[in-house]
């Protein structure tokens, strides 16, 4: 499952077509500062180029490490829970701290590359995943990885939307399309042959090769940056540093950040942690975040504007990608655990296991997002919902007795089938309604959320479920725990649904013309 995350920056509604007059609009304006944008000092760069191709080379291997390893730690956990005598919830923060940090900074490192030069930024944020990649392999304890996936977060926030936005600032208008087009679907291929690799080096070498993958792949991204892609200012260049790291929401990061801790940790530690404690820490936990909203409120160049939530259909697509992608998120966390360790796979076969579902988005997300201009969204999004639910409800039978085509292929196509439905059909709605303006900075925020959303499954299905550290070893009791937490997501799922039938008009996004390519690559 994907997830990109485009720059938080007015300029990158360049990588999109602009809404035609036939888009609704019925939506309230939406007026607010903008981040200032680069200068246009960068001669416009054609797609069949050399230049481009190697652009293109750059901005395709670092992105992709990202959305590799967003994939094929999951497929590692059991494997790195047994080395390193982690427990469950150790697991767990294996996934969350990479999440937390990635999903509170991605806007901040849009905006950063910006202002300070998006080359720049790019680099800096492919230099620190090396280097978190490394702390990754040679981690000596649960607690060395966890830091280290989320140095790996903290990078990931810098790399991936300014990779985007390279694309948009340096490829001519005419182009652009077909720049951002080819990162989307070679992205979508390291993200579908993820798993597979991932549980092929599990079992052939160690976990630990899955992390020592991404340096030479990020050494030549780093070579390839260095030679093609042309230097820019960024905005701030005239500006003082102090000034610079003004017009960054880094509080605002800060409070999301602090937020969304403060509620995974007492989820993921709700046994360990007395009932007062549990409590407190999600008090304190909603309260942060509550005031990261009044903050937004005040701050002149907020990260999250909240202007953008008085739209409708913008409103309704980020409520919908709360509840259903938390439970793509979630799916992929458990069915690898009930795999695994409960029914014996090994990793190779546990990532081969999903491969159908990715390959069935990489045929088809383009022809749905065809069809929605003739269907309208509403139609779509509820299908979808109604059958990822199904899906999930056909893999929550699985027990000790399990076979792969009987009893995990089946709900694996029907989930797919759904995941299809959703995932163009949600983004394009994020985005119908927005000023042009904005649509940078409302695709952003959707990408957060889908994150945002992913980082609180993984810590609040399986305390919903009661799947204990102990329940997590032992075959029996794990699928029950699994199973538990998959009917949850079900539930999950159909709520979506709902949300999308109330909450859309028939007419909602017929005959948009929001591209939408670049905005679901990675999610």
């Amino acid at each position: 499952m994907t997830s990109n995350d485009p720059p938080a920056s007015d300029d990158y509604d360049r990588a999109a077509e602009r809404p035609g007059e036939d888009a609704a609009v019925d939506a309230p304006a939406v007026e607010t500062e903008s981040v200032a944008t680069a200068p246009a000092d960068v001669e416009p760069i054609e797609f069949g180029s050399r230049q481009g191709r190697l652009i293109i080379t750059a901005t395709v291997l670092a992105s992709g490490v990202a959305f590799l390893d967003s994939t094929v730690v999951t497929v590692a956990l059991p494997r790195i829970g047994t080395d390193l005598g982690a427990e469950f919830s150790a697991l767990q923060w294996v996934l969350n701290s990479y999440l937390l940090a990635l999903g509170a900074l991605v806007l901040v490192g849009g905006a950063l590359g910006d202002l300070l030069g998006r080359r720049r930024v790019f680099l800096i944020g492919m230099w620190g995943f090396g280097v978190a990649s490394l702390l990754c392999a040679v981690a000596w304890s649960p607690g060395a990885l966890i830091g280290a996936r989320a140095l790996q977060g903290v990078s990931a926030a810098m790399l991936t939307p300014t990779s985007l936005a390279i694309l948009s600032s340096t490829f001519a208008s005419e182009h652009r399309g077909r720049a951002i087009g080819a990162w989307s679907g070679l992205s979508g291929v390291t993200t579908a042959i993820g798993p597979f690799v991932g549980g092929w080096l599990v079992d052939a070498a160690s976990w630990r090769w899955i992390f020592l993958l991404n340096l030479p792949l990020l050494a030549g991204a780093i070579i390839v940056t260095r030679s093609a892609v042309p230097a820019d200012r960024g905005a701030g260049s005239g500006l003082a540093r102090r000034d610079v790291f003004t017009r960054v929401d880094l509080p605002g990061a800060a409070l999301t950040a602090t937020g969304l801790g403060l509620v995974v940790a007492a989820l993921i530690e709700v046994e360990r942690l007395p009932t007062w404690a549990v409590l407190t820490s999600v008090l304190a936990g909603s309260a942060t975040l509550g005031g990261f909203a009044l903050y937004e409120r005040w701050r002149t160049l907020p990260m999250m504007p909240p202007e953008l939530f008085r739209i409708r259909t913008f409103s309704v697509a980020n409520l919908f990608t709360v509840v259903v992608y938390a439970s793509l998120t979630g799916m992929g966390f458990l069915i690898s655990l009930a795999l695994q360790r409960g029914l014996g796979y090994s990793a190779l076969a546990a990532g081969a296991s999903t491969i159908p579902l990715t390959l069935m988005l990489l045929a088809f997300s383009a022809r749905v997002g065809a069809l929605l201009p003739r269907t309208g969204a509403r139609p779509l999004l509820t299908a979808g919902g109604v059958l990822t639910a199904l899906g999930l409800l056909l893999l929550s039978t699985i027990d000790l007795d399990t076979t792969y085509l009987t009893g995990v292929l089946p709900g694996v196509l029907v989930f797919a089938v759904g995941l299809v439905l959703l995932v163009a059909p949600v983004t394009t709605t994020a985005l119908t309604d927005v000023p042009a303006a904005r649509q940078g900075v409302a695709s952003g925020v959707n990408n957060a959320v889908a994150r945002i959303a992913g980082l609180l499954a993984v810590a609040v299905l399986p305390a919903a479920a009661g799947l204990s550290s102990t329940g997590a070893t032992d075959p029996g009791p794990l699928l029950d725990g699994v199973s538990t937490a998959l009917r949850i997501a079900a539930v999950s799922c159909l709520v979506g649904a709902v949300i999308a039938w109330i909450g859309l008009r028939p007419r909602d996004c017929r005959r948009t013309h929001v591209t939408i390519a670049a905005s679901q690559s990675g999610r």
